[in-house]
């Protein structure tokens, strides 16, 4: 389960914009998780849990998680499609020279602290 060493560089990072903007305490954490991350959210969740509430600043935060879906895209015939229904090869013409345009994403999307909601660093 690499969930765990995911979380501990999520919780660094938000600990570097914490500091930097003066933050005693975060609300929530939103992430992006790409459909074919490898990335499973159930875990991510379950770690960050364990781990965050063992931090000051970041004790009851919750952590969202906002999928992006996995689009591949043809060089055969320049078109997209999803990747987790067809794979590697384009259902539009059936070439095999495609690549993953989006989807492996794992990114913090905000940081939200309890002072004001519309608030994120």
């Amino acid at each position: 389960m690499h969930e765990l060493g995911v979380v501990f560089y999520i919780i660094r990072d938000v600990k570097k914009a914490a500091e930097t903007n003066d933050v005693k305490h975060v609300e929530s954490v939103v992430m992006n998780i790409g459909e074919v991350s490898t990335i499973v959210p159930s875990y991510l969740t379950d770690c960050w849990r364990w781990a965050a509430d063992k931090e000051d600043l970041l004790r009851g935060a919750t952590l969202q998680i906002l999928t992006i879906p996995a689009v591949t895209h043809c060089d055969g015939c320049g078109q997209d499609y999803p990747t987790v229904a067809h794979g590697k090869i384009c259902p539009h013409c059936g070439s095999d020279h495609t690549w993953l345009l989006r989807g492996n994403e794992v990114e913090i999307k905000e940081i939200v602290v309890p002072n004001d909601p519309n608030d994120k660093l």
